[in-house]
Parts: structure tokens; C-alpha cells; sequence
């Protein structure tokens, strides 16, 4: 079984440097009535200190804050006088964090660099001087992606040029629909007209672009969906995600639907929209590479995303940011007292708390060696190229995978195991039986 552990000061050090690395900016201009990630809106509220480097950036630049949970800063935005003021203890807090992996030593060198929100597009001086301090920092592979999301009312040329100029070469654009009706149903700020300027902008500088789109929105009039698809295929991304709407306890969309105010999400029709996605996207020239995501050619795939899906390594920094290493031999008994043939993989999940984020308020969680597999073997499953039989093997995942076959949900060939059309449509599914392989055997 996976131990959650009192944290300490650092995650446990690994063997080398991971090569992919998270940086979690949280704030945006407004929270949207679905999300339940961690973000904040740039607006003033009453100021609460916490001891840390953030909060000590904070008292230094004149302002300090602190915020914590999704839904708090839905209601109230950033604890801060000076929402600038704030953002730049917050960045302060970020360096700090790089500068305690860089004080570690650890050879290697970064393949992938992601900035996820919140909008970082927001804040792009401050991103860019993220990008500067990496590189000073790590040894930076010379082909390195360097993704930035950005929502559509956030990307002026001007924001743009700042994040291109820094060395950011990948734009994720929240794009979620080209209906303004549908866009109005999910509380973006922007409209269609909007979405297809940020997009048209990108994709004029040569920058590698993602589109980000939400199928199964309520009320979606007509043919809205598939001419959401057409309109980003007409842009001609490199790249586009596909994600049914989820409706997440205590946000805004799940109380309107609690209240009767407007339609719950129909599985059916988010079933039957996948569909459609796959159809159009593969029709005009489009490659699904994982459940979710298409690409016009293999260059234009996602490595930091395929990175998750593989059970590569990360380092996640910043408020809210999640973090995974293999832990150098020695280091989980060194740091916990814990059997190190036990285990083997750290997880740690920052607090979602933009004044006191990391060090003691950092949860900590060790996976068994075991679970460590069945987590890549998950995790794999969401990828067109499945997982090879020695993954199977050594996960002791024959039965479990046996049994999903005879359900249609996955198929064996070639030595790799692969989902079936009905496995993407019943990925949950899955993915729980692969999980859950363990339990289901000592039953």
C-alpha cells in the first residue's frame, strides 16, 4: 500500500536530475464556472501572512497574501493589497524552489519546461524571468519545449513576444469552444471571434500550437460541436486536445446544476462527441496519439503530457504543483525510516496555498514498487501505443488484462496491449481494474 508521509523541507533526492519540469502559476483574470484547478484571480481581498520564502517576498515588495483552495480564490481573489506586488512574492517563492533543486547537484539535463495555471500568459515578464533563472540554473537541452498555456483574452502581441523571446516555443490555448453560446455556458471571458485572433497570432509567429477543446456542453446548439472542430481545424494547429466537461463538487457550474438552473452533463452525448472528434480530426490529416490528444505529425505531439503518461520523472514547483521522482538509492530510508526494497517512487504535491507552499507544507506520498508499475501500466493505457507485454509481466497485470479483453475494452497484438474504440469511451473503467489489480487478486 502507497504511505503518506509527514513532509520535510525537500522532496527526497533522486539518482539525476529529472528532464521534464512543472512550474504551477496560479493566477488568471477570473475563475471559470467549471474549474476546480488551483487558481486565483487578480484582484484585491485582506491580507494573510504565512512563514515563507513567498510570504517574506511579499513583506520585502511592499504587500503580502496568501490564498488557499480553488473555490476560496473563485470567492475572493489573492490576499493582496497590490495584486502585482503579490504575483512577484509569489515568483520570488518560485525561484526559491528552483534554487533549492539547482543547490542539489543532481546531473542531467531538462527536455521539457511547462507552465500551467491558472493563465501564465497573464504574467509573461515574470515567466520569462522563470525561463532566464532555469537556464542558469540546469543544464537546458538545446531542443528543449518550452510550453506556456494561454487563454485567448490573455495573449496580446505584446504578452507574446515576451514569452517567444524568452525561449518559450509551444503555446496551449484554452480555446474550449468555438461557440459563443457554449463559451458563455462555461463563464470564459472570451468569445469565438477572440479564440480565432489568439490562435491566428501564434500561429503567425511560427510557434508550435495547442488547441484545447471541451465537448458535452449543455445546450450546445446544433451542429455547435462539429463546427468547433472544423474552425480548429481551419486554423491549422499542430496540435489539439479533446476533453469531455467534468463537473467538479463546490464550483459554480455544479451548484447551478444542483439548483435545477441549468442541464447536467449527458455521458451519452460526451460519448457521441468523442466520436465525432476523432472523425473529423483524423479526416483532416489529425493523428490520436493518447485518448484525449491529436497531432498532425509526431514532432507536434506533446513530450512533456507523454512524459506523465509514461511514468517519466518531474519536478512540479510552485503553489498547487504536483512532483514525481525515482528515489535515489538510500534516500526513502535516509529521509523516513522506511524500507527502501518497499519502495521506490516519491510523489509530493505542493499546498494550494500561494503564501506557504512547499517545505513543511508539502504532503508527501511513497508508492510500493508494485504500485508503481500498475501506475505505469495506467497511466500507459491512455497512449494509441498501449503498453508492451513486459510491462503486463512485471505489473502481474495477465489476468486483469485478460478480463478487459473479453470485455472488448482492450486488444493484444504485436506484444503490446492496446484500447479498443469502446476502452477509450470506457477509459475509467480501465484504468480502475488496472489500479485496482492488487485488491482484485487478494479477493
Amino acid at each position: 500500500m502507497s504511505t503518506t508521509l509527514p513532509s520535510k523541507a525537500a522532496p527526497i533526492t533522486p539518482a539525476v536530475l529529472p528532464e521534464h519540469l512543472y512550474v504551477h502559476v496560479p493566477f488568471c483574470a477570473s475563475k471559470c464556472d467549471y474549474c476546480d484547478f488551483f487558481s486565483i484571480p487578480l484582484r484585491p481581498a485582506q491580507p494573510r501572512s504565512c512563514g515563507s520564502r513567498a510570504a517574506a517576498g511579499a513583506v520585502a515588495g511592499g504587500a503580502a497574501g496568501s490564498m488557499t483552495g480553488s473555490t476560496a480564490g473563485a470567492a475572493s481573489g489573492i490576499a493582496a493589497a497590490d495584486a502585482a506586488a503579490s504575483a512577484d512574492a509569489v515568483f520570488s517563492g518560485i525561484a526559491g524552489e528552483i534554487r533549492d533543486w539547482a543547490g542539489l547537484g543532481l546531473e542531467g539535463s531538462l527536455r521539457t519546461l511547462y507552465f500551467g495555471g491558472g493563465t501564465p500568459s497573464l504574467v509573461p515578464g515574470q515567466v520569462a524571468s522563470v525561463i532566464r533563472l532555469v537556464r542558469e540554473c540546469f543544464d537546458v537541452s538545446p531542443a528543449i519545449e518550452i510550453t506556456v498555456e494561454a487563454n485567448p483574452d490573455a495573449l496580446a502581441p505584446a504578452a507574446l513576444e515576451t514569452l517567444l523571446c524568452a525561449g518559450v516555443n509551444r503555446i496551449s490555448l484554452g480555446v474550449q469552444s468555438f461557440d459563443d453560446g457554449a463559451l458563455a455556458f462555461l463563464g470564459r471571458r472570451h468569445n469565438a471571434e477572440r479564440a480565432l485572433e489568439a490562435a491566428r497570432l501564434v500561429c503567425a509567429t511560427g510557434a508550435a500550437l495547442s488547441l484545447d477543446l471541451i465537448c458535452g456542453i449543455p445546450g450546445q446548439q446544433g451542429d455547435g460541436w462539429r463546427e468547433t472542430l472544423e474552425a480548429a481545424c481551419a486554423i491549422d494547429a499542430g496540435h489539439v486536445s479533446v476533453y469531455p466537461l467534468s463537473v467538479e463538487a463546490q464550483t459554480p457550474l455544479a451548484l447551478r446544476i444542483e439548483a435545477e438552473e441549468v442541464a447536467d452533463i449527458d455521458p451519452d452525448v460526451q460519448a457521441e462527441e468523442m466520436l465525432v472528434a476523432a472523425q473529423v480530426l483524423e479526416a483532416r490529416g489529425y493523428e490520436r496519439y493518447e485518448v484525449a490528444n491529436y497531432a498532425r505529425s509526431p514532432a507536434e505531439c506533446s513530450r512533456h503530457n507523454t512524459a506523465y503518461w509514461i511514468g517519466a520523472p518531474y519536478v512540479g514547483i510552485g503553489p498547487g504543483a504536483h512532483g514525481m521522482v525515482e528515489a535515489a538509492r538510500g534516500a526513502v530510508e535516509a529521509a523516513y525510516g522506511v524500507a527502501e526494497a518497499a519502495h521506490g517512487r516519491v510523489r509530493w504535491a505542493n499546498a494550494k496555498d500561494i503564501g506557504c507552499w512547499w517545505g513543511e507544507a508539502r504532503e508527501v506520498e511513497l508508492l510500493t514498487r508494485e504500485e508503481a508499475l500498475r501506475e505505469d501500466a495506467m497511466l500507459g493505457m491512455r497512449l494509441v501505443c498501449g503498453i508492451a507485454d513486459e510491462l503486463v509481466v512485471n505489473a502481474e497485470l495477465g489476468a486483469v488484462m485478460a478480463s478487459l479483453e473479453a470485455d472488448g475494452l482492450v486488444r493484444h497484438a504485436s506484444g503490446r496491449w492496446q484500447a479498443t474504440e469502446r476502452g477509450w469511451l470506457l477509459g475509467n473503467e480501465v484504468f480502475s481494474r488496472i489500479w485496482n489489480a492488487a485488491s482484485s487478486l487478494c479477493a
